[in-house]
């Protein structure tokens, strides 16, 4: 992950940049464009040239390997506030190609400063694995770049910054895919047809599970981390002391600290939240509008680092009479309640009670009140919804038609701006009255405050 770090060192000529590319690939031992032999018939101008913005876990484990199994895309870039990650990134990649080709490799160059990567005219596009809080920014400065995007969700930190990335996208002219992979799992898309097609009648009710976070984390500060620039990585928000639990593991992958701070994310309600709200608009058809009334309570931590909610239940209302709940005491997956019955969906494996410690069960991923519901057939003059069978795949696809992906900037917004309003019913304790086309709380100037934050330059939305 990047961030600017002034001005002055984010201006770059394009001498100084051909001239600093040329001596990563040399110092690497093998020039920065690949011959063409290399990838067979992807040939250079066959390819989409990605650079991979954050290298860490989410990356390594879920963005990366969802790429390169494509031919057609090539990984030619990484960049990473951490100068570790940067190098284990870059034998990463290496490491693949040499794999794929059976040749030597060490084409991929590595990168501090994502204004630098962005300069790089030989890069098509760009996936961002970052922090939640650096999200809309960097999708801005991306896409001014001329880049495609590939942008792990939620899509903001803030509803404001939501709304000005999705503007930036349709203005712009690029294809931004949120990574909302549940579009591209067909057991979602299945219950959403079935819902949209009346199958259980009239929608009248949502559920969807979602855990809470612990409390806990060490507050205590620490020395920086040599080769880590911390400063940038705090990005946008304020400035505090570092300490491990606040950021991620110096040694490792495993899960960072900073999904557990409010600094930089609200905790599940969007980090697991923004996948399952998103499902849920798309069988209730409102994937470009929100809810009108949202309300709920929760419980926040009283010690330790970690802020972000625990146990909670909120609840919502849509203009079109249709209610939501989202609480960790349903399953985790999403319960779409009609007239005539009911569906539940989710991810094909899932923490079971019944599990031992660290353990997966596998349960049904699509269930219904009636099993002949799951049996019916979508005839050719209903309601049949986007198709996609890989999310990376798809984005890919669409680079190269110039078609809208499956989860497009503005679909992505609303339902990270959803996720964000349950959070501030969490925050303010009282019913909230929303307004989704001017995107503000209706004659609620205390409840308004929490759209935005003070963004602490440089690292700010470019103006």
């Amino acid at each position: 992950m990047e961030a600017e770090k002034s001005t002055k060192n984010t201006t770059y000529s394009r001498r100084r940049f051909l001239k600093t590319s040329a001596t990563a690939a040399v110092a690497a031992g093998f020039p920065a464009i690949v011959p063409s032999s290399v990838f067979g018939q992807n040939a250079p101008s066959n390819r989409i040239n990605i650079g991979a913005i954050g290298v860490g876990r989410i990356s390594r484990t879920h963005d990366l390997p969802n790429l390169w199994k494509y031919d057609q895309a090539r990984i030619l870039a990484v960049c990473d506030l951490d100068a570790g990650r940067v190098q284990a990134g870059r034998e990463l990649i290496d490491g693949v190609y040499a794999k794929k080709t059976g040749k030597p490799y060490q084409g991929t160059l590595g990168y501090s400063n994502y204004h630098e990567l962005l300069a790089n005219k030989d890069i098509d596009a760009v996936v961002i694995s970052t922090p939640d809080h650096q999200h809309a920014i960097l999708a801005v400065y991306a896409v001014r770049a001329g880049k495609d995007v590939y942008l792990q969700k939620p899509a903001s930190l803030t509803i404001e910054e939501g709304r000005r990335m999705a503007d930036e996208v349709k203005k712009s002219g690029r294809i931004l895919q949120i990574g909302s992979q549940q579009r591209s799992w067909k057991q979602f898309r299945r219950a959403c047809e079935l819902v949209r097609n009346g199958r259980i009648g009239d929608i009248k009710h949502v559920e969807i599970g979602l855990p809470g976070d612990p409390s806990g984390g060490n507050p205590a500060p620490m020395p920086v981390p040599a080769g880590f620039n911390y400063d940038a990585w705090l990005g946008s928000t304020p400035e505090v002391p570092y300490t491990l639990d606040r950021v991620m593991p110096t040694h490792g992958f495993d899960r960072p600290g900073w999904l557990r701070c409010e600094q930089f994310g609200a905790g599940m309600i969007t980090g697991w939240g923004a996948h399952h709200v998103d499902t849920a608009h798309w069988g209730m058809n409102t994937e470009l509008t929100g809810p009108v009334e949202i309300w709920g309570t929760a419980e926040f931590p009283t010690s330790g680092l970690w802020d972000v909610h625990g146990p909670f239940k909120t609840n919502a209302v849509y203009a079109n009479g249709v209610t939501m709940t989202i609480s960790g005491e349903f399953q985790n997956g999403i319960k779409f309640y009609g007239t005539k019955g009911w569906i539940f969906v989710c991810r094909d494996e899932q923490a079971s009670p019944t599990a031992a410690a660290g353990e997966k069960a596998k349960i049904e991923p699509l269930v219904a009140s009636d099993p002949k519901i799951l049996d019916s057939v979508i005839g050719p003059n209903e309601t049949h919804l986007y198709y996609s069978e890989d999310q990376h795949g798809n984005w890919l696809d669409c680079i190269r038609s110039r078609k809208e992906p499956i989860a497009p900037a503005e679909i992505g917004h609303r339902a990270c701006s959803t996720c964000l309003l349950h959070h501030i019913a969490m925050k303010t304790k009282r019913r909230l009255h929303w307004d989704p086309m001017k995107e503000r709380f209706v004659k609620d100037d205390d409840a308004n405050r929490y759209l935005s934050r003070t963004q602490r330059a440089p690292y700010t939305l470019p103006v």
